[in-house]
């Protein structure tokens, strides 16, 4: 008689789907994809069409203010990318520390998978677009390749439905956040002017005022609003690229939820108000229940709409007008960095990402939720070279040359767009019909099946 084998392990990471803030995240990145093309297909349409010099000509107007002697003023497209996108860095400042706090970047198993595999989607697009252009004013546009446009991703996946599973959202989601950590930093150190030190300074001592907030505990918005903005004016004049601004005030405010005094105190005002209710008790019982909400959570949701809905796809309008003339696409086509860009944000996201990802499960520094199969994998990894908002955006801080950085925005189109045919069909294709990462896992992790050299013994006859 045999013995009976022992039941496992139980799971100890257990997949209970998005939390409530990351699905309404999701959720609005995937509808804000839709305005992203229409900006899109808006500026392409302007830059091609008979009236192509006004729309040149418009994003160049200077716009400022004045008080008295003191005068700011830029052009529309610099308030563009300067000011506007630190709301959407700021937005994923947010979104990244309230995964730290409260989501999926808590559990180092879980994130292990997604941060590898976008460490490999930034390293093997830079190396491929080196390789097209290992020197000259071209080599500068490595930085170009090496980000994911989560909102165009998520908005292909919506397309899919209950068909495509929360698992991938989430991995490509968290994958996403960490691309940007290590895209964001390197933009910081390889694509900022020479700094001006005195106001590199005030920045420090801004910072420090906002990490002083949040020391001593302040939950109101206002305070953190005032002190980013004084911020983003002194990056901006210290040479450094000014969008950062947003990615440190993200980081900053804090995420963590309320100790349960707080929320007790809350219900003490609610009391309060429904036994005598009065202006005066009503606004403390609002602010008390302000306060059970962490100013991370707060600020995430008035500035998301905002970002998905209004600043990128207006970023699109003011960037994506590329000439598409029969001049341009034969340049384009004889150029290297267009082709660098286009195979980069392709072939490099999805042998990286795939690489790197398929290597962490291999020995065994982290799992996913089970269910995940090797066609979900490939579609995501594809799907990440959809490198659209930030790549335009690096292009125009790597590029002095007008005709690189056209050539090297052709080349984000059209990676952009290949790297959507290929992943949508992959998944679609695809779809179940590959073998789970994991055969016969639960929800619990996700793990390469077992080498053949390495299967499990029968077990030893019983006495």
């Amino acid at each position: 008689m045999t013995e009976t084998p022992r039941p496992g392990p139980a799971p100890r990471h257990v997949f209970r789907g998005p939390s409530p803030a990351a699905r309404r995240f999701l959720a609005t990145e995937a509808a804000g994809s839709v305005f992203l093309l229409i900006g899109t297909a808006l500026a392409l349409a302007w830059a091609n069409s008979p009236w192509s010099p006004s729309y040149t000509e418009m994003w160049h107007l200077p716009a400022g203010f004045g008080f008295g002697p003191i005068t700011f003023e830029m052009s529309l497209q610099h308030w563009v990318n300067d000011a506007a996108m630190a709301v959407f860095f700021c937005v994923i400042g947010l979104e990244i520390t309230r995964e730290i706090a409260q989501g999926d970047l808590r559990d180092r198993r879980t994130v292990m998978v997604p941060t590898i595999g976008a460490l490999g989607g930034l390293l093997v697009p830079i190396a491929i677009y080196l390789l097209f252009n290992p020197s000259g004013e071209a080599a500068r546009g490595w930085g170009v390749v090496m980000s994911t446009d989560t909102a165009f991703v998520l908005g292909v996946l919506a397309l899919f439905g209950p068909r495509c599973p929360d698992r991938i959202r989430v991995f490509l989601l968290t994958l996403a956040i960490a691309d940007d950590i290590g895209a964001i930093t390197l933009m910081a150190i390889f694509y900022s002017d020479d700094p001006s030190l005195p106001a590199l300074g005030l920045a420090v001592l801004l910072v420090g005022a906002l990490l002083a907030l949040r020391w001593i505990g302040v939950w109101r918005l206002y305070p953190y609003v005032l002190v980013g903005i004084a911020l983003w004016f002194a990056v901006f004049q210290s040479g450094v690229h000014a969008t950062l601004t947003g990615v440190a005030v993200g980081l900053i405010i804090p995420a963590a939820p309320p100790p349960q005094s707080v929320i007790d105190r809350s219900a003490a005002y609610n009391r309060a108000l429904r036994e005598a209710p009065t202006a005066e008790r009503a606004r403390l019982a609002v602010l008390a229940a302000e306060s059970t909400i962490p100013a991370n959570d707060r600020l995430e949701r008035s500035l998301h709409p905002w970002s998905a809905y209004v600043i990128v796809p207006v970023f699109a309008f003011a960037n994506a007008g590329v000439v598409l003339d029969g001049a341009a696409l034969s340049a384009a086509l004889g150029s290297s960095v267009t082709w660098g860009v286009a195979v980069a944000l392709v072939l490099g996201n999805t042998v990286g990402i795939t690489g790197a990802a398929l290597l962490t499960l291999r020995l065994g520094w982290g799992a996913l939720p089970g269910g995940v199969r090797y066609s979900h994998l490939l579609a995501a990894s594809m799907l990440a070279g959809i490198g659209f908002t930030i790549s335009l955006f690096i292009a125009d801080l790597a590029f002095a040359d007008a005709a690189l950085m056209e050539q090297a925005k052709i080349g984000i189109l059209a990676g952009s767009l290949l790297a959507a045919v290929l992943g949508s069909t992959t998944l679609r294709v695809l779809g179940n019909r590959f073998p789970m990462c994991s055969p016969g896992a639960d929800e619990s992790a996700l793990s390469l099946p077992p080498r053949p050299w390495r299967q499990p013994q029968p077990a030893a006859p019983g006495r």
